[in-house]
């Protein structure tokens, strides 16, 4: 299968953007990817970090669309913040001993 006809098959099975998120919908990643326009690899990093939370069926992910409501609720955004700055810190001082 070529890259383009993956694409053509995805066309088809992601939601309509015009709709808004169902909080009791199941969402695959390709679908998640395509409702909040990231890439593949920001979908990964999200689970991985445990910003979005999922079940695996199949050896695939299956997102909850109230997961995705809170992905894009501010109260998300101030932990995501405190994420970063301790990152940072950790960063910062490691660059300070050397």
């Amino acid at each position: 299968m070529t890259p383009i006809d993956t694409l053509l098959l995805l066309s088809n099975t992601l939601p309509d953007m015009n709709q808004e998120i169902q909080p009791n919908a199941v969402y695959t990643t390709v679908e998640t990817q395509a409702i909040l326009k990231i890439s593949e690899s920001t979908v990964k990093r999200l689970l991985r970090k445990g910003f979005i939370k999922a079940n695996k069926v199949g050896g695939q992910y299956r997102i909850l669309g109230k997961e995705l409501l809170r992905l894009v609720s501010p109260g998300l955004e101030k932990e995501v913040t405190k994420s970063y700055l301790k990152l940072k810190k950790g960063v910062v001082g490691a660059i300070n001993k050397w």
